[in-house]
């Protein structure tokens, strides 16, 4: 196992890992049966016989866009990786430890992660599902993803509801693929999406009172810090430095490029 990088205009981090790989194309998949189904049972049909407005499906489509946007760019960003020939200033030494499992410098509060194989800053946790570790650099598109999985999955779970108990029933359907499929592939996504909004709300919760208490998910196991001195953050800089940006509306847009607000240590 270990990871590749490249440098574009967003750097790309793949991690080569099978059983990550196998995490990730579950979560795909899940994605893609919903972005199928939903729209093919419920959404497009009854918008062809005008009981939805088009506004409703094209919600639902961006809502599938950016949980799978997010997705993917949390997957392959890379999360603070530490490049191999960086020189640290004198005076920002004494910020630096040395790890010992890769012998190389790194800051205080990273992480050195077995299965990407290297040091990552500020590290929260790997996360098998989009097969990546969240670290300083990709926490926030961790959060956009937690955040656009819950809605997406509520938002199936409404369709689902109405599909049942509010819709007008349909005029123009298939009745066989109807009578053989429709119960059956919308119980299931009913269930993913039970699945999905239960555990990523759980999920959200948890990272959200990290980030307002300035803890990640390896300092709370270890239940240890080396910085007890920490000073207390408002809500919005502590989420405005983990999305590198105060400006709230860009807190929900994953197709841009993350600019640290203030650098807590130094390298070239």
């Amino acid at each position: 196992m270990g990871a590749v990088s490249s440098t574009m205009k967003f750097r790309l981090h793949f991690v080569v890992d099978p059983k990550g790989w196998l995490c990730i194309s579950m979560v795909f998949g899940v994605w893609l049966y919903n972005t199928v189904f939903v729209p093919k049972l419920v959404l497009l049909p009854h918008y062809n016989e005008g009981h939805i407005p088009w506004a409703l499906v094209v919600c639902y489509y961006i809502a599938s866009a950016l949980c799978v946007t997010a997705l993917l760019r949390a997957s392959t960003a890379d999360p603070g990786q530490l490049p191999h020939d960086l020189k640290i200033p004198q005076s920002e030494q004494e910020n630096w430890q040395l790890c010992n499992k890769c012998n190389r410098m790194r800051p205080k509060r990273s992480h050195h992660c077995s299965r990407c194989g290297h040091c990552v800053r500020k590290m929260d946790h790997h996360c098998p599902w989009i097969n990546n570790c969240v670290g300083e650099d990709n926490h926030w598109l961790f959060l956009q993803l937690c955040f656009y999985t819950q809605v997406l999955s509520l938002f199936t779970l409404f369709l689902d509801f109405c599909q049942y108990y509010y819709f007008q029933p349909l005029s123009k359907l298939d009745q066989e693929f109807t009578t053989l499929h429709e119960v059956a592939l919308l119980r299931g996504s009913a269930i993913m999406g039970l699945m999905m909004f239960g555990g990523m709300s759980s999920l959200f919760h948890t990272q959200i009172t990290g980030i307002l208490s300035d803890t990640t998910a390896i300092e709370k196991m270890s239940q240890f810090t080396t910085d007890t001195c920490r000073s207390k953050k408002s809500w919005q800089l502590a989420l405005a430095e983990v999305f590198g940006t105060s400006w709230k509306i860009l807190w929900f847009l994953p197709l841009r490029k993350r600019q640290p607000l203030r650098l807590a240590y130094h390298f070239v």
